[in-house]
C-alpha cells in the first residue's frame, strides 16, 4: 500500500454542538509509511438516550470566511433501525478511482457476517483524509467498485457463529476497513472481531463513529512508539486536528504537560481539551515559544507534517526527545541539519496505523477512555450518505476542529 500523497456540553445546546465523550506502555517501532488521519462521525441513541454527535479534524489551516469553522448541516439522529431482516443497502461506492464526483450512491446487497465478523447497522463513519487517498488510488482499495470509510460504529444486529464477545443490541465501534473490504460509508458493514470493539453503556456511537483511526493512530504515537511518560512535555503540532485534538487528550490523561500549535481560533478549545499552551503556528517567534512553554524543549514531538516541520522538530526536542512522524504532504522529507538530530541523540519514528498488529487492542483501552469522560472525540459536521463527495472536500479543505462524519 502506497503512502505516497498522505497530507490531514450543555444539554440546552443543539445535540452535535456539543463535545461527545468517547473516550497508556512503551516500545518504538515503525516504518516509513506515513499516515495523517482526520474524519467525522455520527451515532445514534439507544434507548431512552437521545442520539448526539461530535466532531473531527483540525489543522493548520485558517477557518474557512464563508462557513465557520464547527458549522454545517447538522441533523438529529433516530435511534437504530434493526432492520435485521431487509437484503438490500444504500452504500457509496466508487466505481474507478478519481476525483469526488465518482463516488455515488448505490443500492447493494447487505453483506452477512462469516463466522468472525459482526455486522454494524451504522450510526456513523469518520471522513478521513486516507479515504480520499482510497478513491483517487494513491492507495489500493479492496477491488472495484468499492465502499470508502475506514471507520465506523453503530449497533451490532447480527454475529457470525464463532463471535463471542459481542450480541446483537451491542454498539461498537470499528476501524481499519476499505483496504481489504468494505468500508463504513453504508448503512451496515460487516467488520472482524479483531477491529471492533464494544462501546461501554453511555458513549455516543456517532462520536465514536469518527474516532477510530484517529484514536489508534494517537494511542499508537503517543503510547507505543514515544511511550510519552508523566511529567514529560509533549509538543503536538495540528492540535485541532483529528489525530491532534485525541492527542493532546491523551497525553494530558498520561500525565504529560502538552504544548499545541493550532490556527488561533480554535486555541480556547484546544485549552479546554487539556493544551497547558497553545501556540499559533504561524507566529515568527515559534521556536522560542516552545522552548519557553517546556523548560527548553519537547521530550516527545507527534508530527503531522514532517516536510514542514522534521527540522523545526530538531531544533526545538529536548536531549533524547522523541518524534514520531504521522504524516507529511511531501514525500522528500529530510532534515537540513542533520547533525543538529545527531547532537541530540534525537530519535525519529515514521508510523503507519495500518501496521497496528491488532487494532481492537488499543480500541478496547481507548474506549475505556472514551467511558470515563478522559477523552472525546468532537464532531464537527455530518454528512448524509448523498454528501459523501461534499464531505470528503471539506476533509481536505476545510479548516475545523476534530471530526467529519458520514451518517447514513
Amino acid at each position: 500500500m502506497s503512502a505516497s500523497a498522505v497530507s490531514a456540553s450543555d444539554p440546552t445546546v443543539p445535540l452535535l454542538a456539543r463535545p461527545v465523550r468517547i473516550g497508556s506502555g512503551s516500545g518504538r517501532s515503525g516504518d516509513a509509511r506515513l499516515l495523517e488521519a482526520g474524519h467525522a462521525v455520527v451515532v445514534p441513541g439507544r434507548g431512552d438516550r437521545p442520539a448526539v454527535g461530535v466532531r473531527d479534524l483540525g489543522d493548520d489551516r485558517e477557518p474557512d470566511a464563508d462557513r465557520p469553522a464547527g458549522t454545517g448541516r447538522r441533523r438529529v439522529f433516530e435511534p437504530a433501525r434493526r432492520r435485521s431482516t431487509v437484503s438490500t443497502m444504500r452504500a457509496v461506492r466508487f466505481h474507478e478511482h478519481g476525483g469526488a464526483d465518482v463516488l455515488q450512491v448505490d443500492e447493494v446487497e447487505r453483506p452477512d457476517p462469516g463466522p468472525d465478523e459482526v455486522l454494524l447497522e451504522v450510526a456513523g463513519a469518520g471522513v478521513n483524509p486516507v479515504d480520499t487517498y482510497f478513491r483517487e488510488g494513491s492507495y489500493e482499495p479492496y477491488g472495484l467498485p468499492a465502499i470508502p470509510g475506514v471507520d465506523a460504529a453503530g449497533e451490532v444486529v447480527a454475529v457470525g457463529e464463532s463471535v463471542t464477545d459481542l450480541v446483537p443490541g451491542d454498539v461498537a465501534y470499528a476501524t481499519g476497513l476499505s483496504s481489504d473490504r468494505p468500508g463504513g460509508y453504508a448503512e451496515y458493514v460487516a467488520v472482524p472481531t479483531d477491529r471492533v470493539v464494544r462501546l461501554p453503556d453511555g458513549v455516543d456511537p456517532v462520536a465514536a463513529g469518527g474516532a477510530g483511526v484517529v484514536a489508534v493512530t494517537a494511542w499508537r504515537a503517543l503510547v507505543d512508539h514515544a511511550g510519552v511518560e508523566p511529567a514529560e512535555d509533549v509538543l503536538i503540532h495540528g492540535g485541532s486536528g483529528g489525530v491532534g485534538h485525541v492527542a493532546v487528550q491523551l497525553a494530558r490523561a498520561v500525565g504529560a504537560r502538552v504544548v499545541a500549535t493550532a490556527a488561533p481560533a480554535y486555541h480556547d478549545e484546544v485549552e479546554a481539551l487539556g493544551a497547558a499552551t497553545v501556540l499559533d503556528y504561524a507566529r515568527d517567534d515559534l521556536a522560542d515559544a516552545v522552548l519557553a512553554a517546556t523548560d527548553g524543549g519537547p521530550d516527545v514531538i507527534i508530527d503531522h507534517r514532517l516536510d514542514d516541520y522534521l527540522q523545526f522538530d530538531a531544533d526545538v526536542a529536548a536531549t533524547g526527545g522523541r518524534v514520531v512522524g504521522i504524516g507529511e504532504n511531501d514525500p522528500g522529507i529530510g532534515f537540513e541539519r542533520a547533525s543538529d538530530a545527531r547532537a541530540k541523540d534525537l530519535e525519529v519514528t515514521l508510523m503507519s496505523t495500518f501496521n497496528t498488529p491488532r487494532l481492537a487492542d488499543p480500541m478496547a483501552r481507548l474506549a475505556l477512555l472514551f467511558d470515563r469522560g478522559d477523552v472525546r472525540v468532537e464532531v464537527a459536521r455530518t454528512y448524509d450518505l448523498d454528501a459523501a463527495g461534499e464531505a470528503q472536500h471539506a476533509v481536505m479543505d476545510d479548516s475545523f476542529l476534530g471530526k467529519l462524519v458520514v451518517t447514513p
